[in-house]
């Protein structure tokens, strides 16, 4: 009996992309990533990798090659139809992007106050089922994101996500940097949760190398715009691609550490 094979959430078809006079960002890059799966995308500033979050979202269009979301091509896709595409993925910036102004709660249910007729009782019970999801008080609701520690507006930022609008992709761009290591662990613990329970496509775009061992199943690594490995773990350590053993120089004793105590 054959097995049935994932879908494909997330695709870039032989992607070409440069800003106005600018030199090519992105030339020939192709990969899929399929429901359930986390991708980290990594490389040198400058190589890329928040270029890739952009087209996804349709902020930008590629010159050449396609982007496809859930099996649908965004290239030509009109302003009003790709607010529906977006509708499909949640995501979660580097500082949180929370509404300074706004309380937690108001963060959390903005989305559906401002886009549903839901009576605002249930609105507030949902609000409460989220943080519970993402692991939060509820005694935090009418705190401002100030108040929070940086960690926990991470989490806030990513109960807003999936209270929005019911992600089948995810996409965080740095979401662990300038984090304490309790914070960081709770952060990556939760991303991992939200990849294998509800069975979301994730993109991670990081330069926290230890960090995304612990969430991806599979990297990807852009050298000057270009694919240069898309593998796992063992792939990727195994591999004599000079990009790719450049960029894990500095990470060799920690892979080394992180294997011996594997098997202690």
């Amino acid at each position: 009996m054959s097995v049935e094979q994932p879908q494909n959430m997330i695709c870039l078809d032989k992607v070409n992309f440069s800003y106005e006079y600018g030199d090519p960002v992105l030339q020939d890059v192709s990969f899929c990533i399929p429901e359930g799966e986390s991708r980290v995308i990594m490389g040198q500033s400058g190589s890329g990798k928040s270029t890739i979050l952009k087209l996804l979202l349709g902020l930008y269009k590629p010159q050449s090659g396609q982007v496809y979301i859930d099996d649908e091509p965004i290239g030509e896709c009109s302003e009003r139809h790709l607010g529906h595409v977006r509708k499909k993925m949640g995501m979660v910036f580097q500082d949180g992007a929370l509404f300074d102004s706004l309380t937690v709660g108001e963060n959390v249910d903005f989305y559906l106050i401002e886009n549903s007729d839901l009576p605002i009782e249930e609105v507030e019970k949902r609000v409460r089922q989220m943080l519970d999801f993402v692991h939060l008080d509820e005694s935090i609701i009418d705190k401002m994101p100030e108040e929070l520690s940086g960690g926990m507006q991470r989490r806030v930022a990513i109960a807003r996500a999936l209270l929005a609008t019911a992600p089948k992709i995810m996409l965080y761009d740095e979401p662990t940097t300038g984090l304490d290591p309790a914070s960081v662990t709770r952060v990556l613990r939760l991303m991992d949760q939200l990849t294998r329970e509800k069975n979301i496509a994730t993109i991670v775009v990081t330069h926290q190398f230890l960090d995304a061992l612990t969430i991806a199943d599979k990297f990807i690594l852009i050298d000057d715009g270009r694919v240069a490995f898309d593998g796992d773990l063992e792939e990727l350590k195994n591999s004599t691609e000079p990009q790719v053993t450049s960029f894990l120089e500095p990470f060799r004793a920690s892979l080394k550490l992180m294997e011996e105590r594997q098997f202690s």
